[in-house]
């Protein structure tokens, strides 16, 4: 009766075996214990620190005007984001089309969004109405007007802030997208093709749901990062987002440092949420694409013919099972 042999092969009678000793990592135990020292510093010195004034930090928290803050800005993280996705989407088919005037105006809007501040931008929207005092509809390079209003009751503060977000925001997903489209091989655009499939309907059902693998991980951080720079909204002027409302309380009573701790805490959450909702998301579009561990330390189930005694996850077996898989 053939004896009971380990999986991984650890214990086959192999002659002149040598018993390796595991390396004694030394250095990452002291910068294990210097980093949880300096960590343990960092809580000691935020919890007894009393200017840090702890009471008037959870007495803001849930503050009505800190809570209308945070709708505010997570309204404009949203609707900046969506639009900024639906414009960066068409700015990069632009870019590969072969049309050079897209493909000019493409690289205009990118290079011209990138190359300029967003607090700028939204110093110049906020000046809208100032420069375009009225909007019309009518004959392009006329006089004619068919319908016209004034500025200021379409721009708003709080529309010419997402506008300006989005705007800025589409330049930069605008290259996330086009290198997403680019990772995928050229070879499924192709055989959609030959499948009789026109161009709009290969770009939908072929090239983005394969390029979203690629282009979720940087637009989530982009999405963190747009939940944030609301705070700059103060340029058009708009003064209803998070960091307006707990910086007019500190200027209100005197307390700059627990407002914005209070603002910290609301951004850490939302953040902390953006950060699950991200992972889930690249676990959805990455279904199909996970690595699987290849060689003797796969640890792959026995394949059908294997003999007792042999390594489970044998390399050599492994092939052989899936030529006889082909061939059969």
């Amino acid at each position: 009766m053939p004896h009971h042999v380990e999986p991984d092969g650890e214990r086959l009678p192999i002659p002149n075996r040598i018993s390796a000793k595991p390396v004694r990592r030394t250095g990452s135990i002291v910068a294990a214990v210097i980093v949880a020292i300096l960590a343990a510093m960092l809580v000691k010195g935020l919890v007894t620190n009393p200017r840090f004034e702890w009471n008037i930090v959870w007495k803001y928290l849930f503050n009505e005007r800190v809570l209308e803050g945070v709708g505010y800005t997570l309204l404009l993280t949203v609707i900046s984001m969506v639009v900024a996705i639906i414009l960066a989407v068409i700015l990069a088919i632009m870019r590969k089309s072969v049309n050079p005037v897209l493909r000019g105006v493409s690289w205009f809007y990118i290079w011209f969004f990138r190359g300029t501040p967003v607090y700028t931008q939204l110093v110049f929207w906020g000046l809208f109405a100032v420069l375009i005092p009225r909007l019309s509809i009518g004959i392009p390079l006329t006089s004619i007007e068919f319908w016209s209003v004034d500025s200021q009751t379409v721009i708003t503060a709080f529309n010419a802030a997402w506008i300006g977000l989005a705007l800025n925001e589409a330049a930069y997903l605008a290259e996330i997208v086009r290198a997403g489209l680019e990772a995928v091989d050229p070879g499924q655009a192709e055989a959609a093709q030959a499948l009789g499939m026109k161009r709009s309907m290969i770009m939908r059902r072929v090239i983005l749901p394969q390029a979203m693998r690629i282009i979720i991980p940087p637009t989530g951080n982009e999405t963190i990062g747009m939940l944030k720079t609301t705070s700059l909204v103060l340029a058009v002027p708009f003064t209803l987002e998070l960091q307006y409302a707990t910086n007019a309380i500190a200027n209100r009573i005197y307390k700059p440092i627990p407002l914005l701790l209070v603002a910290s805490i609301w951004y850490l959450l939302i953040t902390s949420i953006l950060m699950v909702i991200q992972s889930m998301l690249e676990k959805h579009f990455g279904k199909g694409f996970e690595a699987r561990p290849v060689g003797t330390k796969g640890k792959q189930p026995p394949l059908p013919g294997k003999t007792e005694g042999e390594p489970k996850d044998d390399v050599d077996k492994t092939n052989e099972a899936a030529f006889l898989g082909y061939n059969a």
